[in-house]
């Protein structure tokens, strides 16, 4: 259960793509108990066109090297678990693959856990 949706500028390596994936995952593993192997995740990469975004907002200065990661969740965790998640998601991605604390976008989606189904046409968060 979290999908995530990560757009990063093109032409980034595909080692890098997935120390972005890995990251994350394991910040959602390490603060919100996702198992290890509940990973869903889309990776798109746009132009510099394509990626829009203010470079100074909240007087925070982002370079060409931002990242926007998009988190669908359930709506069962409390603000605390949120920070720490986004605390945990910076701190990994800086030490691999480098990615600046400040190009670190994140924005949770919350979802009841009854609008979630894994296949086979089945709501499995919903009992009966």
């Amino acid at each position: 259960m979290p999908l995530a949706r990560i757009s990063l500028p093109a032409g980034r390596s595909a080692a890098y793509k997935q120390a972005v994936a890995d990251g994350v995952l394991r910040a959602l593993v390490d603060t919100f108990n996702v198992p290890q192997d509940d990973q869903f995740m889309v990776l798109t990469e746009h132009k510099a066109e394509d990626l829009i975004y203010n470079r100074t907002y909240l007087g925070i200065e982002r370079s060409d090297g931002f990242v926007m990661i998009q988190l669908t969740v359930s709506n069962t965790r409390p603000l605390e678990k949120k920070r720490a998640l986004y605390r945990r998601i910076v701190e990994l991605l800086a030490e691999n693959p480098g990615v600046r604390k400040e190009d670190v976008f994140i924005s949770l989606v919350e979802v009841l856990p009854e609008n979630w189904s894994f296949g086979n046409g089945e709501a499995q968060y919903v009992p009966g």
